[in-house]
């Protein structure tokens, strides 16, 4: 008998994104746990399957013999449609249950042009969208990632969020929700109150947020008594111990990042102004080789993959990487597993370590000088100069390695034509480089790419305050490097500046712009993230409808007196430092990294990593 899950399956491409049961996913019977939690990504099977955080929620929330953890993806188009056309709601899939017969909804926030995808969700599953039009009988809705450090643009949607990292705290609310579930779940504030006092929670409906005049924000204040004013992020004290799945599920089709990932380290010690990451996740925590290469191991072994990658921000800073690939090379050079190491620094790796680790496959190399000159370089502390990037590229050139790509942002605060035309200068400087070498040394065939995205101001960086430039600024500049790039050896790509406008918008937006999102989706926006479905036009037309300007949250510097949407939220690093690197940025004066010197950023307060070395 052929169901209308068959039938939809054979009418859309890439079905595998839908079918569930890969290797390693587990399946449980959820009539025997308490509860059942839908792991939200508001983006495709591809991208979704590719998150590191999802494999570590996933299995450990699993581990609980309480609770079942399934998998809710944003189904793409041709999917959408022909669930309406046969009235299916969105499901998870492991069972393939519609998720309105779960307990609890938590959305990972990777990317602002997501929110979208996360209202078009809750459309498909026939869920209201705002947290106050939702009673006991829906799932409780929560966040984490990235972007929940400055949720308020979709706080309406939510129930609450979690900040920081998500190891620890989500058992201690999937336990909160236990109790509350076993008490009679006769109202949802009560759930709220009693995870309200949890470290790292946010629960927005307990605050209220004024406005002046100037549309501004006057203040954030809480409106319950169990609500703090200040919502400390959450960090793994101890990462080495901290929990790491030992099996992941492999998918059926191709996926982005289609290997075993090894979380080496989080957090980072550079201190790159721009870099909301790199502040976020301060401080900087290692694990040790010795864990690594057991993880490893089982990894391998359970899913059969052929290609090994170190996660972290800043591979090369990590203290045991020698002895870490000297291990990893022992099981992967019999196998020929191939082994990756992104996120190395230009200034901090060796030729020895790239062709000890590029045994099995030689792979281009990326690297990240981010500005064209020193002093825009010094601007945003990337802390490394053009010799740096010169002989590091004539080592490889020599090494044999052909494919370079070097990456680049425009739009940085203090920026001038100079610093664009920079980029070219620098690009040229490298080919020199690879002709400087005797033919017979190098290479035949020479591959540059030279890439640009355009600057975002995020919250919790030194440039939070910043104006972000506009678009027209943006295409002049784009134009002004396109022509001052002669040679034909050097291609250049750029990033879609209307994209990194709204990004921009939402990065720093309040409350106000919920309406806008779930209006623009109305409208029919949604996959805001892919080029084929972004349409500016719709978003600028939402926007003039509910007459709220966009340029307000993108083109003004911020005084640092403002009250700024996010201030309730505390990751750890104080504005008093951020505003002492702003001012430092603005004389191009440069910031050591923390294993140089200590510079007071305050994440020390939470006793552990490289504070602690």
């Amino acid at each position: 008998m052929i169901t209308n899950r068959d039938k939809i399956l054979s009418a859309v491409t890439k079905p595998t994104r839908y079918t569930g049961g890969e290797l390693n996913c587990v399946m449980k019977d959820p009539s025997s746990v308490d509860v059942r939690f839908a792991f939200c990504f508001a983006d495709t099977y591809e991208i979704a399957m590719s998150h590191l955080g999802l494999k570590i929620l996933y299995h450990t929330l699993n581990e609980r013999s309480d609770t079942y953890c399934e998998r809710v993806f944003a189904p793409w188009t041709d999917m959408e449609e022909e669930m309406k056309k046969y009235g299916m709601r969105l499901f998870a899939l492991e069972t393939g249950d519609e998720v309105t017969h779960f307990d609890m909804m938590g959305f990972t926030l990777q990317y602002e042009l997501c929110y979208s995808n996360i209202v078009n969700m809750l459309n498909l599953a026939d869920i209201p969208v705002r947290s106050r039009d939702r009673d006991e009988t829906y799932p409780i809705i929560c966040g984490g990632g990235p972007c929940a450090y400055n949720a308020e643009p979709v706080a309406d949607i939510f129930d609450f969020f979690m900040m920081g990292e998500g190891e620890e705290i989500i058992h201690e609310v999937v336990d909160e929700y236990v109790k509350w579930k076993k008490s009679g779940k006769t109202n949802k504030r009560d759930y709220l109150k009693s995870i309200a006092r949890i470290e790292g929670v946010y629960v927005p409906s307990f605050y209220d947020v004024e406005y002046n005049g100037d549309g501004t924000v006057k203040s954030v204040t809480p409106n319950d008594p169990n609500a703090k004013s200040k919502i400390r992020k959450r960090v793994m004290k101890d990462f080495d111990g901290a929990y790491t799945p030992e099996t992941i599920i492999v998918p059926f089709g191709e996926v982005v990042h289609d290997r075993v990932m090894l979380e080496v380290m989080r957090g980072c010690l550079r201190g790159c102004r721009f870099c909301q990451a790199g502040y976020i996740y301060r401080p900087l925590r290692e694990r040790t080789p010795q864990r690594l290469l057991s993880v490893a191991d089982k990894l391998l072994k359970c899913s059969g993959y052929d290609e090994i990658s170190l996660s972290s921000l800043s591979t090369s800073d990590f203290k045991g990487l020698r002895e870490l690939t000297d291990g990893l090379l022992e099981i992967t050079e019999e196998k020929k597993i191939g082994l990756s190491l992104p996120s190395l620094r230009i200034d901090n790796f060796s030729l020895e370590l790239m062709e000890k680790v590029q045994k099995v496959r030689k792979t281009g190399i990326t690297f990240a000088p981010e500005a064209g000159t020193q002093r825009l370089r010094d601007v945003i502390n990337k802390n490394i100069n053009e010799d740096d990037i010169l002989k590091s590229t004539d080592m490889l050139f020599r090494g044999g390695w052909t494919n370079v790509k070097l990456y680049f942002m425009i739009g940085l605060p203090t920026e001038t034509m100079d610093d664009v035309r920079g980029i070219a200068e620098l690009a040229q400087k490298v080919l020199d480089v690879y002709f400087a070498i005797p033919k017979e040394e190098r290479a035949k065939q020479i591959n540059i790419t030279v890439s640009t995205s355009s600057f975002v101001p995020k919250p919790f960086t030194a440039f939070q305050w910043a104006k972000q430039d506009t678009r027209d600024m943006l295409i002049e500049k784009q134009n002004e490097l396109k022509s001052a790039i002669k040679s034909r050896r050097i291609r250049y790509n750029w990033h879609d500046n209307k994209t990194s406008y709204l990004e921009g918008v939402f990065a720093r937006g309040d409350r106000r712009l919920c309406d806008v999102i779930i209006k623009a989706v109305e409208n029919g926006c949604k996959f805001d993230g892919w080029g084929e479905h972004f349409d500016f036009y719709t978003w600028m037309k939402t926007f003039d409808e509910l007459g709220i300007d966009p340029d307000f949250y993108t083109a003004r510097e911020r005084s640092y007196d403002e009250t700024l949407p996010w201030d309730h939220i505390d990751t750890g690093v104080t504005k008093k430092f951020l505003i002492n690197e702003n001012e430092k940025a603005k004389k191009a004066q440069t910031t050591p990294n923390c294993r140089e010197k200590c510079s007071g950023c305050g994440a020390s307060s939470f006793g552990s990593g490289v504070c602690y070395e």
